[in-house]
Formats: C-alpha cells, sequence, structure tokens
C-alpha cells in the first residue's frame, strides 16, 4: 500500500537571522513537476525592534508562488501596484507571468513588536504558453479561505485551488492543480484518491504523520511512485500539512535565480528585460 517512492529532508539553508529549511530543489529532488521550489521559514520568535523578513524588491519571471503565513505576518508590494498585509492562516498567490517586481517584508507592527513567525513559499511552475502571461496578484486573510473538516472535525482543510469535498478553492488557478492546507488534531485521519495522471506534493510543515503507514516527520517533503495513489494519513500528533496535485508539463526547464524559463536564451532574454525597465517601475 505504501506508494512512497522517497522522504526528502528539508536542508538547513538560513537567510541573514531568517531560520529556513528547502526539501526541493537538493542534489537528490530537483523538482516534482509542476512544484519547483519551497522554503519553510521558521518556527521561530522575533524580539521586538527587529528587521523582519529579508525579501526586499525582486524581479520575477515565468513562475507563480504560493505563500502561507502560519505566524506573524507579509507585507506584500509589487510593481503592478498590488499591496496588501496577510496574517497568520492566510495565504498569498502570486502569478509572476511576464515580469515584476516585487517586496516581501514584515509590516511595521510586527518589527516595532516582534512575535512568533512560520512562513512557506512554494514556487510553481507555469506552462511554456503562459510564460508570458500578465501578472497577478491575490492576498487572503485566514477568514476569506473556504474550508472543510473531516473525521468529526479532527482534520480541517482549507481548501485553497480546485475542488474536494464538494469546496471550491479560494484561488482560480492558471493551470489544473488540487492544493490544500491540512491541519490535523492528534488521532485525525483522512484518505484521499489521487489521480494516476497527477504528480503529488506532500509536504509536512509540523507535528508527525503515518502517511500510508509509514511514519514522517515534520520539514519532511513525500515523494510518490507514478500511478494512481490512495493517500491515507493519520497524525501521530497535532501536525500541518500542505498537499497539492496537478499533472506534470514535461516541458523543458531553466532556472536561474528569480526567473523560470524553458531555456537558456528565455533567462538571458528576462535579464534584458529587467534592466531594461519591462518589468514595471518599483516606486514604493
Amino acid at each position: 500500500m505504501s506508494q512512497i517512492k522517497k522522504i526528502h529532508p528539508a536542508e538547513y539553508r538560513p537567510i541573514a537571522d531568517l531560520i529556513t529549511y528547502s526539501p526541493m530543489p537538493t542534489r537528490q529532488l530537483q523538482q516534482i513537476d509542476p512544484f519547483i521550489f519551497l522554503n519553510h521559514h521558521g518556527f521561530q520568535t522575533y524580539p521586538a525592534t527587529n528587521n523582519g523578513l529579508p525579501f526586499g524588491p525582486h524581479p520575477h519571471r515565468g513562475m507563480e508562488t504560493v505563500t502561507f503565513i502560519l505566524e506573524g505576518d507579509i507585507m506584500h508590494l509589487d510593481s503592478s501596484g498590488h499591496e496588501s498585509v496577510i496574517g497568520p492562516g492566510g495565504v498569498q498567490y502570486m502569478t509572476a507571468g511576464r515580469g515584476l517586481i516585487h517586496s516581501e517584508v514584515s509590516s511595521s507592527e510586527f518589527k516595532k513588536n516582534g512575535g512568533d513567525l512560520e512562513i512557506l513559499q512554494l514556487w510553481l511552475n507555469l506552462p511554456a504558453k503562459l510564460k508570458m502571461t500578465d501578472p497577478l496578484y491575490v492576498g487572503l486573510q485566514k477568514e476569506e479561505i473556504p474550508s472543510f473538516t473531516l473525521d468529526e472535525g479532527k482534520v480541517t482543510v482549507q481548501q485553497l485551488f480546485g475542488e474536494w469535498n464538494g469546496v471550491n478553492g479560494a484561488f482560480k488557478e492558471s493551470f489544473p492543480l488540487n492544493m490544500s492546507t491540512i491541519y490535523l488534531k492528534e488521532g485525525g485521519t483522512f484518505k484521499k484518491q489521487i489521480p494516476a495522471s497527477d504528480n503529488i506534493f506532500f509536504y509536512i510543515v509540523r507535528g508527525e504523520l503515518a502517511v500510508n503507514g509509514q511514519s514522517v516527520p515534520f520539514r519532511n517533503l513525500v515523494e510518490f511512485k507514478l500511478g494512481e495513489v490512495e493517500l491515507e494519513v493519520t497524525a501521530s500528533s497535532d501536525a500541518i500539512l500542505i498537499l497539492g496535485h496537478a499533472q506534470p508539463f514535461n516541458e523543458p526547464m531553466v532556472a536561474q535565480g528569480p526567473f523560470v524559463m524553458n531555456s537558456e536564451e528565455e533567462i538571458h532574454q528576462a535579464y534584458e528585460d529587467y534592466r531594461n525597465g519591462k518589468f514595471g517601475s518599483w516606486k514604493h
């Protein structure tokens, strides 16, 4: 029943004073097409009068970000004019498309007062036909995201993309995608059938889960064998899971810095367009 191919521990990669772990990409795992990158920041507690998140203005092209705010907050600003501060339980979804500049920093209140912080950012690839689509940003607070419970309330599912249990996701996806943030109380359990056509993204943020009979602790990404998979998940302790699945693009991918394209030539063009101001101007 296992259907588990390999379990990938997140590697410790601190950024300034920000505790950061990443299970992908690594030497062992480049991507789970179209899921291409994950950074897990925290858990940590910032003191009063801190510098907050270190992600000042930077460009992107050819990919999307999904940012999960579990503790603390994140202030988003971009060259398309979007601006928001999203707090605990909220999620941000950004399509970089043909290009934009954005910053992801802590609010002035968080930098003044400090507090707990745990934030994850997942990068999604875009298919070649959508690489140069218009940029888009949507930030939603916890109460704006549809959710439902399973197993007599021991499992709470935030539905972000696609449909599950009759609940449609909060965001309109660029390509067929199903994704949820799942909060499990100890002993909570659920099952989910994943189509044979889809790759699975399965990352344990907190706690420990029994996954198809195999125990997996937090800060681990579970890679599954190809083919139809029935997931059977039980929480050994209170836990948080990010679960996604989508059909792979099976296209060449060249990722360099903040750009994710299909060829080296397109990467060079992205850098040239950025230098020539084609990603918009930074006015903040």
